[in-house]
């Protein structure tokens, strides 16, 4: 087979004969690719691949080097010339244009080619090339963008269709090796895109993967390359959000620490695609308010004054829930907009039920009492009362935990169709499709797989049907776990109550009398 069809040549021969050239590639992609204004001449140069133009450059993925600690950032070439020792400005995914966050203006040490696993030192790299960078590993986590341009705009964030949502908790066997845990946990963040790494507040540190498979090979990464010393690792545990799936049944009222300032509020569950629109990027916080309220209004018949008072998006100010103003000439209402999106934030990153983020949940201002002086409705009378009765909303609207569902896609022959079945249907699967590919005995099963139920599928999967299913599983949406979590018997409640365990927290459920105020 080697030498009839050899698969470097054929992939080769295959890329240069149907991949079109930078040349004319850059020509459409540029509009996708450039956040900026699309006239200005970083958009120019990059929709020419112009080598006068200035530097433009993204940096993918971080590569680790053999200087340990170190890596390359390699990246591709827009447009211009990126050499040696030139000044650059590096910029991080969260710069603005205009303002000095997340902006480095540093000269680039050396310009490395890349080949398999040769590296050769090189004097400049012109554009539609990629390249390697020395030096710029201080100043970006995992992607960036690298111009000479000072008006010059982000290239676009990559997106995953895969969301990390198996975590596993790590820890050094011996307690001294911690800070070489902490560094090698950085490494790994920093070589991998997808991965997350951080500390949970019982001081656990969690990485969180795509799927199991993800998982296992990061954590070996971590122990063998990254950190090098032996690892203790948790059982898998899959992150939840929260939501609630009815209106609230009252209208909650939450008054502030020194009874001057009260909070009328609701909570109700967002139409259903709303929250996979956010995530996507249809209604994002930064559209024009117009544009996004007649979407909202065409799509989900929401009301149009109301669809233009959207304070904000959260958890992070991105999230899939939002915090609407559907109130009636209040006074002093804007001065406290800023302490009540900060409640709003922190109410939405971690949840009433067990501090899970909060997904697909809109949060309606119906009224609001101030004190006249502004000094007290300052941030810390505020910020906590909003808090407080966001969570008194989430208890009286029917609260509910959503788990994550992975789409499974399994090719077998004929025969192994049934095995298929029994195993899905003891791990709470639902296949909603089975096509047979034409001309070949084999079928396609797709099926909807909760990532709870998927650790030992693979190998549970094999073992009946032997050996003949070869399954893929991505991240596919989030679903509702069907049952009430204030019920510790039913399957919500035992996650709520597992959950607050591991996070140390009380393990019996809040009670809504601890939120709720008296007129």
């Amino acid at each position: 087979m080697r030498k009839w069809l050899p698969a470097g040549d054929t992939m080769l021969q295959m890329i240069t004969i149907h991949l079109p050239s930078p040349l004319t590639a850059q020509r459409y992609r540029m509009e996708l690719l450039y956040e900026g204004p699309h006239d200005d001449p970083c958009a120019i140069g990059i929709k020419t691949c112009d080598q006068k133009a200035p530097l433009m450059m993204y940096v993918s993925k971080m590569v680790p080097t053999t200087d340990k600690g170190r890596f390359y950032a390699f990246g591709r070439v827009f447009s211009g010339i990126v050499g040696t020792g030139m000044k650059c400005r590096i910029m991080g995914p969260n710069y603005t244009p205009g303002k000095r966050e997340d902006l480095f203006i540093k000269p680039i040490q050396r310009t490395i080619l890349m080949m398999g696993r040769y590296v050769e030192a090189i004097e400049d790299v012109p554009c539609g090339n990629i390249v390697g960078l020395v030096g710029v590993d201080q100043y970006l986590i995992k992607t960036g963008t690298i111009s000479t341009y000072e008006h010059a705009h982000n290239l676009r964030v990559m997106k995953f269709s895969v969301s990390p949502v198996v975590r596993v908790a790590v820890e050094a066997k011996n307690p001294s090796d911690l800070p070489k845990l902490v560094e090698g946990l950085k490494r790994l963040a920093k070589s991998d895109p997808m991965v997350q790494c951080s500390i949970e507040e019982s001081g656990e540190h969690i990485v969180a993967g795509a799927g199991e498979l993800h998982l296992e090979i990061c954590l070996k990464d971590l122990e063998e390359d990254h950190a090098c010393i032996p690892l203790k690792k948790s059982d898998p545990v899959v992150s939840y959000r929260e939501t609630v799936s009815e209106p609230s049944s009252q209208i909650c009222l939450s008054k502030s620490p020194n009874k001057h300032n009260r909070l009328f509020m609701t909570a109700g569950p967002l139409p259903d695609g709303l929250a996979e629109d956010i995530d996507k990027g249809e209604v994002a916080p930064r559209q024009d308010p117009k544009v996004r309220a007649r979407y909202l209004v065409e799509k989900y018949e929401w009301d149009a004054t109301e669809s233009r008072k959207i304070w904000c998006f959260g958890p992070e100010g991105t999230g899939p829930n939002l915090l609407m103003d559907v109130s009636k000439g209040v006074q002093y209402l804007n001065e406290i907009k800023d302490s009540v999106v900060a409640g709003f934030q922190w109410a939405t990153k971690e949840g009433v039920l067990c501090e899970e983020n909060v997904r697909g949940v809109r949060f309606n201002i119906h009224d609001v009492t101030l004190h006249a002086d502004a000094i007290h409705r300052g941030g810390g009378q505020i910020i906590p009362t909003a808090r407080r009765v966001l969570y008194a909303c989430m208890l009286t609207a029917a609260p509910r935990i959503q788990e994550p569902v992975y789409l499974v896609e399994i090719q077998c022959p004929e025969a192994a169709v049934g095995g298929i079945y029994g195993v899905l249907n003891r791990r709470r699967g639902h296949v909603f499709e089975e096509t047979q590919v034409i001309g070949t005995p084999m079928f396609i099963v797709k099926a909807n797989l909760p990532v709870n139920e998927s650790f030992g599928f693979t190998a549970d999967l094999r073992s009946n049907t032997s050996g003949q299913a070869f399954p893929q599983c991505v991240f596919d949406h989030w679903q509702i776990l069907p049952g009430d979590p204030f019920d510790p018997t039913t399957k919500p409640g035992i996650v709520v109550t597992d959950t607050r365990k591991r996070k140390g927290l009380k393990e019996s459920l809040p009670d809504l009398s601890n939120y709720l105020d008296k007129l």
